[in-house]
């Protein structure tokens, strides 16, 4: 496959972080090989334009450069993202320009020789005709570009609504549209309906392009559908997705209609990256208390399969701007610029003219520290760039009203005729998408028609003594990143917001500040202008040597290499997964055999499925009261008929619970983990051993009735034979504290002598006697049933299903044949658990007495506790209800005939299971049983 890094090399390490660090070092053996490449000194549109043109490209492959391990390292990459990196502007029928764009996604590929990248998305230009589609697409090629058509209707509803008025201000913490909430709640069904339908289109663009071994790369909040629509048309696909701007807590994400929706289909990726670690904490937060997933230190897990979740801080391309600082231009600017504010210090601030990025709080606190600080008013400058966006929506016209006011009031009380404290500058410039992710490019060469070039940028940096970045929520801010790469020489202090992604990775060298706090930020702008050269230096150093490591370039590479090698991680998890269940042979195998035994599970196997969408832990009142699923009801009976098949439901549930499901029909119930049995046209019995010691149950209960009175949600299950604490239904963080409590105070406490065993769900907590385990009861519950002459021939087909506890998965390994039978001990069989059972050779039948005398059996040839029971030697001494009946002593017929291809032990829902095979859901379970229901025959 290519692209894939690891097959055929028997060398590679199997660690994932042994194979990173190996994939870390030949990238940087590979950036060392290219290191004298020419590099082109015009460092603007055309660096781009020469890049998209795919010269870098073809100079790499007509070298023919290879890795140092000689693996053919180039393999496509596929970004995908709500905008092309250029626009076009129709000239003629079949007439089109194109403008590149220079955003930060083109800059963090710029130097990467890794992979050979193909960009999908939208050219931002409505195309309805053929023709035109045609031409744009034929221009758009030359540039490595692959168009997504969308119509003016998708745009409006998917892009401005959805995206722009619903999405973008819930993740900067603005919450939703509040002017209008009737008009917002008739809209949003739409708006998302627009935005799943572009998402598809831009999948349905990937489909058509993709080959096999490519990586596809989606970007930003815009495409949160994409990975979804892409795994359902290929799941081998690998998928990435990274979010260029916050994530917010799942407190702020939970008010989102959409919230489950959105969070499953990112899931769908094999990778999920963030600016920050923050930003993934958040994200993983909300899969486990909205969607109740498990969340672990690497992602976020759900019924076996890992979504890794990670943070990868974007950088920039430092090396662009250090170089630039070199051309006569950039010098030419720097000159002048010392000139016009000579003998005074210089602030900056660039920024969009947008709500998020704390434009008038920086403006007051820099007004509240010329009040106190009268000595620096003729001493100090702020130069505040703006860039205009979204002029069309009252807010933000609102907003640029205030600055400007707030600009006139500050020059108006602390300007002079010859000079004023601040340059309000509105330029326009042309990006990518975000400024947040992307490299700065101005479309015009002067600061008198008020817009920048590049060169203009990187001199305004350079001369700078203090930049200004009060961001109110920002996803990574790069303007402190473009700052930092340009004063080596100047040494300048960077005051940034906390609340700005970048503030975790420049937080050594810069004043974190809370852009909120006026009086904070005055008071950090008097450290800045005041601070000793010394220090100046230090914190710069600090700085400067993470924005020339953690480069843009470094980003991609290391997201793409972490995206192979969890794909590579994936395919290793899946090898240890169970394959799923072969209907087909079941079936045939059930069909073809004389006398079989179904044991089957209930919760979660046979019961009703509560449907609850987007809510986390469901309808607890009615998912507490388990239902037989519907479905089963016709099938339960017609497999109950059939007098070759004998069914015993094995649960954990109380008595009660299997007489009202499971009264009706003719089958054998095992209450309490097999505890309890009964024929449903019998009375219930008890299969406890004789000396079963119960001494415990008042003191844990007490445990378990306080925890749940200081538990919201949490419930208690008293059983005869064990007593269980669930919290599925609590707060998950606030239940797992609780539960590690509640096993300290056991542990310590009221079990510290008891001969108890302490079983751990996924959310629940359950204390039972010692060796109680639905495979320790398996034996005792085949004596009675064929005690009670239910079966009088060998047993040659075990179907046992169930979503069994690992404590209970003993179950599953009791009856499979390929164990050895000198290694069937009870001890030994419950630690078969790392391998994946096939069929295999039949065992010959085993000829063992059962010593059935009320405890764990043990034969004097050491091997596994086997119901054989004696058939001559019959005894009157049922005791119902809670009696117990003495078992036979001796054996004359093999109650076990099973060769390896008639067993078929299934797990639901568990993929780290003893089972030989997998069912996904309760709904699977139902279709696989009326399937043999179908075949099964007919009572004579």
């Amino acid at each position: 496959m290519p692209g894939n890094k690891y097959n055929g090399n028997s060398s590679i390490p199997t660690s994932r972080l042994e194979r990173l660090l190996r994939e870390r070092e030949l990238r940087k053996s590979s950036r060392a090989s290219h290191s004298n490449e020419a590099t082109d000194n015009n460092l603007g549109v055309s660096h781009v334009e020469q890049y998209l043109d795919g010269a870098l490209a073809a100079q790499t492959l007509d070298e023919g450069w290879e890795r140092p391990d000689r693996i053919p390292s180039r393999q496509r990459l596929l970004v995908v993202a709500n905008r092309l990196p250029v626009s076009a502007v129709r000239r003629g029928e079949e007439s089109w320009s194109l403008e590149i764009s220079a955003g930060g996604l083109v800059s963090a590929l710029l130097g990467v020789k890794e992979f050979e990248a193909r960009w999908i998305g939208w050219a931002g230009v409505n195309v309805p005709d053929e023709a035109g589609q045609r031409a744009l697409t034929k221009a758009l090629a030359e540039k490595r570009c692959i168009p997504v058509f969308l119509d003016e209707d998708i745009v409006h509803q998917y892009y401005n609504g959805y995206c722009n008025n619903i999405l973008w201000p819930l993740f900067h913490y603005l919450g939703l549209p509040q002017e209008d909430r009737l008009a917002t709640t008739r809209s949003f069904q739409s708006q998302f309906a627009a935005y799943k339908k572009a998402n598809q289109m831009f999948a349905d663009v990937v489909n058509q392009h993709y080959e096999e071994g490519d990586v596809v790369w989606c970007h930003d909040y815009h495409l949160m559908f994409l990975p979804k629509c892409l795994k359902d048309y290929n799941s081998k696909m690998k998928v990435g997705w990274f979010l260029h701007t916050p994530f917010p807590s799942s407190e702020i994400h939970r008010t989102l209609p959409s919230r489950s929706e959105l969070l499953r289909a990112v899931l769908a990726a094999d990778l999920v990256g963030f600016h920050t670690y923050d930003y993934a904490r958040h994200f993983v937060s909300a899969c486990t208390r909205i969607l109740g997933l498990e969340g672990t230190p690497e992602g976020v897990e759900d019924q076996g399969r890992l979504t890794r979740v990670a943070a990868f801080p974007i950088g920039i391309d430092s090396d662009r701007f250090i170089r630039a600082l070199e051309v006569p231009q950039v010098q030419e600017h720097i000159r002048e610029l010392k000139e016009r504010f000579a003998g005074r210090k210089v602030m900056l601030g660039v920024d969009r003219l947008d709500m998020i990025k704390g434009i008038p709080q920086k403006i007051l606190a820099f007004e509240k520290f010329l009040e106190e600080n009268s000595s620096w008013r003729d001493k100090v400058v702020l130069l505040q760039i703006a860039v205009p966006t979204r002029t069309d929506v009252p807010e933000y016209q609102k907003l640029t009203s205030q600055v400007h006011e707030i600009v006139g009031r500050i020059n108006g009380r602390f300007g002079t005729l010859t000079a004023v404290p601040i340059h309000h500058l509105e330029v326009k410039l042309l990006v990518l998408q975000d400024v947040d992710m992307v490299v700065v490019l101005i479309l015009c060469l002067s600061l008198e028609d008020r817009s920048l070039d590049f060169h203009a940028l990187c001199a305004l940096y350079a001369v700078t003594d203090v930049a200004l970045v009060t961001s109110l929520r920002d996803g990574m801010n790069l303007v402190s990143y473009e700052f930092v790469a340009c004063q080596d020489s100047k040494k300048g202090v960077l005051i940034l917001s906390e609340f700005a992604g970048a503030a975790q990775s420049l937080g050594a060298g810069a004043i974190l500040v809370n852009p909120w706090n006026i009086t904070e930020v005055a008071a950090s702008i008097g450290q800045a202008l005041n601070m000793s050269a010394e220090e100046r230096e230090k914190r710069h150093w600090h700085n400067f040597v993470h924005v020339t490591t953690h480069t843009a370039q470094e980003w991609a590479e290391t997201f793409v290499s972490e995206l192979n090698d969890t794909v590579v991680e994936a395919q290793l998890r899946i090898r240890q997964v169970p394959p799923s269940l072969p209907v087909n042979d079941a079936t045939e195998h059930y069909l073809q055999s004389n006398n079989r035994l179904l044991i089957l599970g209930f919760n979660a196997t046979l019961t009703e499925p509560v449907d609850t969408p987007g809510r986390r832990g469901g309808d607890q009142i009615r998912e507490m009261d388990l239902k037989l699923h519907p479905e089963l009801k016709e099938t339960l009976t017609a497999l109950c008929s059939d007098p070759k098949t004998t069914i015993v439901v094995l649960s954990g549930s109380g008595r009660s619970v299997l007489d009202d499901n499971f009264g009706q029909y003719n089958m054998w119930l095992a209450a309490e983990n097999g505890m309890f049995l009964r024929f449903t046209k019998g009375d219930w019995m008890t299969t406890m051993p004789e000396h079963l010691n119960m001494e415990w149950v008042d003191s844990v209960k007490h445990v378990f009735e306080y925890f749940t009175e200081r538990t919201p949600r949490s419930h208690f299950e008293p059983r005869e034979t064990s007593l269980v604490w669930n919290y599925k239904y609590a707060d998950l963080e606030f239940g797992k504290l609780q539960a590690r409590d509640m096993l300290q105070h056991l542990w310590t406490g009221p079990i510290s002598n008891a001969s108890v065993d302490v079983v751990q769900g996924s959310r629940s907590v359950e204390v039972r006697a010692v060796g109680v385990t639905k495979g320790a009861a398996i034996d005792r519950i085949l004596g009675e049933i064929v005690h009670s002459k239910f079966i009088s021939t060998p047993i040659d087909y075990v179907l046992c299903i169930g979503h069994f506890l690992g404590k209970d998965e003993d179950v599953y390994t009791f009856f499979e044949p390929e164990l050895p039978s000198d290694t069937l001990g009870a001890g030994s069989r419950t630690k078969v658990t790392d391998t994946i059972k096939h069929p295999g050779e039949r065992r010959p039948p085993l000829k063992l007495p059962a010593s059935r005398n009320g405890s764990s059996s043990k034969s004097s040839q050491g091997r596994t506790r086997r119901p054989h029971p004696n058939s001559e030697k019959k005894t009157n001494s049922h005791v119902y209800g809670n009696g117990r009946r003495p078992s036979p002593e001796k054996v004359t017929w093999n109650v076990l005939d099973l060769k390896g291809e008639n067993y078929f032990s299934c797990t639901v829902g568990r993929t780290r299971t003893n089972a030989r095979y997998l069912l996904g859901s309760s709904d699977e379970v139902v279709a696989f049983l009326k399937e043999l229901a179908s075949v099964s025959s007919t009572p004579s």
